[in-house]
């Protein structure tokens, strides 16, 4: 285009000067014009960011340019070859973390949704909440209390009014390019249930259709409140969590019929068949088992539109063999990382040091049989975060959602008293804020990696540097790079219209953004 323009340009100047008849001023300004043209042609100059989080202090930091110190490594980068389409980054709305806004200052309130939601926080994604109650909610409850009301006429939101919908709708309207929000129940009513628990237990089959129902009402409910549901899991962890808290079990078969024989035909009848019906939603270790039946022929999988997972079970491992798996079954359809936290764990309050070191241990390792111990070794939580969504990244995972997105000091408020750790704790006595590095680490994919980028081929020299990258549809490019290790490194990125050499510090992650 710009080519285009000079040459129109110069040919004109040319006509104007003919009329004129003064050699000497047409050839300065035909020099000029030429000048002109060839500068219009040159490539734009490519601008890059560098932002670190680091053991050593970085939080989201520019960093400055600086000399190798040593001889680099080198990243390529391939955009020619391109893997899965990004469908967002974010964090739960819970009935902890929405409580938890709630008795803090207005301003204080404000500055945590802004650091999630708006451009010049997190900018998260994609979002996850709860449907009836959860281990992070003050106690049970349900959308459904009346025993027997199969046809859910006292179908009722009220419990999340207080705290739950405003957290939501504020978040809304913080966020400018808004979010994708999917709900998951961890269990039905008890009078639904063969326990009549909120604990365990499977859902009675004369309740398939009413259950049905229940996602049904509970999407035209959020929608009367100007909440838009993108989709659902079917159900969080339906194996079950050792029977204790929320909680309601499925088998494979079990969970596909529900929802190729009611839950898919129900909400496309009641119109609303493009909302995401995500299968499975417990850790991967067992997905293969899922898969297999989830999308074993073209009937069973027709209302599944994915595959959730969580990243439990093990703590050093993100299980690439079994993610690819899950991914080679059903290539077209989405694989999201749904939930994610420190748990077992009472957050550490304002020591960012702790979040670096080797001290955290997670709910296996205490009652875990001694020929799988190996799997729950003390980890880093900051180090877990970037190594996860890195793997995660690189094997066809095309969204990550960690868990509570606020606790308190304690890890709560949670009824079951399972403390766990959110990238940010409060004191809400005290009207305080803390932001972990664990908020930063999530930040380094959110607020660069935005839906609908592409995730692209990267290739490393060095080993002990992990690193994924991905094209945004504005044209930029986001590389992420994670140094585990403690000595500073150097590598030089590859594949640009220019090269770049970085330095990277001992134990920390790196966002380089690439624009035109």
């Amino acid at each position: 285009m710009l080519l285009k323009e000079s040459i129109t340009r110069l040919i004109h100047q040319i006509k104007i000067l003919k009329m004129i008849n003064s050699k000497r001023i047409f050839f300065s300004i035909l020099v000029m014009s030429l000048i002109l043209m060839l500068y219009s042609c040159q490539t734009p100059e490519l601008t890059i960011k560098i932002y670190e989080t680091s053991e050593s202090g970085n939080k989201l930091t520019l960093i400055n340019e600086s000399s190798p110190l040593q001889s680099p490594s080198i990243i390529s980068i391939n955009f020619d070859q391109k893997f899965q389409t990004i469908s967002g980054f974010g964090g739960a709305f819970t009935e902890a973390s929405a409580h938890l806004l709630n008795q803090l200052s207005q301003s204080k309130r404000t500055e945590i949704l802004n650091a999630y939601f708006s451009v010049k926080g997190a900018a998260y994604s994609m979002a996850r909440t709860h449907m009836n109650s959860c281990d992070f909610s003050l106690d049970h409850y349900s959308y459904s209390p009346v025993d027997g009301d199969k046809n859910l006429e006292y179908f009722s939101i009220d419990e999340d009014r207080a705290d739950l919908i405003p957290m939501i709708k504020d978040a809304l309207k913080i966020s400018e390019e808004g979010f994708k929000l999917f709900a998951s129940p961890w269990t039905a009513a008890p009078w639904m249930k063969d326990n009549n628990s909120w604990v365990g237990g499977k859902l009675l089959p004369e309740y398939y259709d009413t259950w049905a129902l229940f996602f049904s009402k509970y999407a035209d409910a959020y929608k009367d409140e100007g909440i838009d549901i993108w989709g659902f899991t079917v159900e969080n962890e339906p194996m079950g969590n050792g029977n204790n808290w929320e909680s309601m079990h499925f088998t494979p078969d079990e969970m596909t019929d529900f929802v190729q024989n009611f839950l898919g035909p129900k909400l496309e009848g009641d119109g609303k068949g493009d909302l995401v019906i995500l299968g499975y939603d417990q850790n991967r270790a067992d997905i293969k088992e899922w898969v297999d039946v989830m999308y074993k022929d073209k009937a069973s999988s027709k209302y599944f539109d994915g595959t959730a997972i969580h990243w439990y079970e093990s703590t050093y491992n993100y299980f690439p063999e079994d993610l690819q798996y899950a991914h080679q079954k059903a290539p077209n359809k989405y694989l999201i990382q749904t939930e994610a936290c420190v748990d077992s764990e009472v957050p550490v309050w304002k020591d960012d040091a702790w979040y670096w070191k080797k001290e955290a241990t997670d709910w296996g390792y205490d009652w875990r049989e001694a020929s799988k111990k190996y799997l729950h070794p003390k980890y880093a939580p900051a180090n877990r975060y970037a190594r996860d969504i890195i793997g995660c990244l690189n094997n066809w995972v095309d969204g990550w959602v960690d868990w509570n997105m606020v606790l308190n000091r304690q890890g709560g408020p949670n009824w079951f008293k399972n403390w766990c750790v959110a990238p940010i704790i409060v004191d809400t006595d005290l009207d305080e804020v803390y932001y972990t590095p664990l908020y930063y680490i999530m930040a380094h994919f959110s607020k660069f990696i935005r839906p609908q980028a592409d995730v692209i081929a990267v290739n490393s020299t060095d080993k002990d540097l992990m690193v994924t990258a991905a094209h945004n549809p504005d044209g930029s490019t986001a590389v992420v790079v994670f140094n585990e290790g403690f000595k500073r490194k150097t590598y030089q990125l590859k594949g640009l219209k220019l090269e770049k050499t970085v330095n990277i510090s001992p134990q920390a992650i790196q966002t380089i953004l690439i624009t035109n």
